[in-house]
């Protein structure tokens, strides 16, 4: 296993958990995309709290040299019942990055781990590294190190309400483009159902204007003939077989919610089609 290491000079606490299911078989059978490089190392401490400085390597299987990556935890930009997600920057190169950091069950695999390994998109965020770490209680957190992209569908529609405007059509066109080739590769190419479509999970470029699929939390593949939880979905974002609780729903219910979101940048306002 890869060494790690950890210089802490601040502290933040947080107890939000996540839910993690056992995986189908046919996606541990799935190749994983840079395997060599995704293995997750242990650092002892909360590793990601503000202001921590998270020393750790990786490489050194199938002949490839190691290398040392550091991570500073620099501010907290997101929250809630996932866990925490961090911007942070490496040390190394001075590359800012996300990391999201939820608690783990030792008992099973993490399926958005596993799932975000299998992802390789311009319009999915990426999955750079991930390590595990520890707590004095014992906990164990896993720390998923994604590419940063600064801003939210969800921001650029609040700041144009604020203006008391409307989003440009030529930017509803061009996210809506981009929202529907990621959700075309990993719907057929991978196999996956994302679950939770909606503004906030839309990352943009505020220079290219490229819209980025991000937070894998509730995604899964969806075997034909088996139940799946109907509780799932953010609430403006839910699907009518939903609502009406369906457990054999497939990828479509992805496709109404980005209908909302569709309506939402055209309108500037949440639950355009929702019943």
């Amino acid at each position: 296993m890869a060494s790690v290491g950890m210089v802490p000079t601040s502290g933040l606490r947080e107890s939000s958990t996540a839910g993690v299911e056992k995986l189908p078989e046919e996606m541990n059978d799935m190749k994983i995309r840079d395997d060599k490089e995704m293995e997750a190392t242990v650092v002892d401490g909360n590793g990601t709290e503000t202001g921590h400085i998270i020393v750790t390597t990786i490489g050194g299987r199938n002949g490839q040299p190691k290398q040392t990556i550091s991570y500073m935890a620099e501010r907290v930009v997101g929250h809630g019942s996932f866990g925490v997600v961090f911007q942070a920057k490496c040390l190394e190169t001075g590359e800012t990055v996300a990391i999201k950091k939820v608690l783990q069950d030792k008992r099973y695999k993490n399926r958005e781990l596993q799932t975000m390994r299998l992802l390789d998109h311009p319009n999915v965020v990426a999955l750079k590294h991930c390590f595990f770490s520890t707590t004095e209680k014992d906990e164990l957190y896993l720390n998923l190190v994604l590419e940063y992209v600064p801003e939210t569908v969800h921001r650029v529609i609040k700041h144009y309400n604020k203006l008391n405007q409307r989003m440009p059509l030529v930017y509803v066109k061009l996210y809506t483009y981009q929202i529907f080739r990621a959700l075309s590769y990993i719907h057929r190419s991978i196999g996956v159902c994302h679950r939770d479509i909606k503004p906030q999970n839309l990352l943009v470029n505020p220079h290219t204007h490229q819209v980025k699929l991000c937070d894998f939390g509730s995604a899964k593949v969806l075997v034909k003939g088996e139940p799946n939880i109907s509780y799932i979905c953010s609430r403006y974002y839910r699907a009518p077989e939903l609502i009406f609780g369906a457990t054999e729903y497939t990828t479509a219910i992805d496709i109404w919610s980005a209908g909302c979101v569709l309506a939402e940048m055209l309108l500037g306002q949440v639950g355009s089609l929702s019943i």
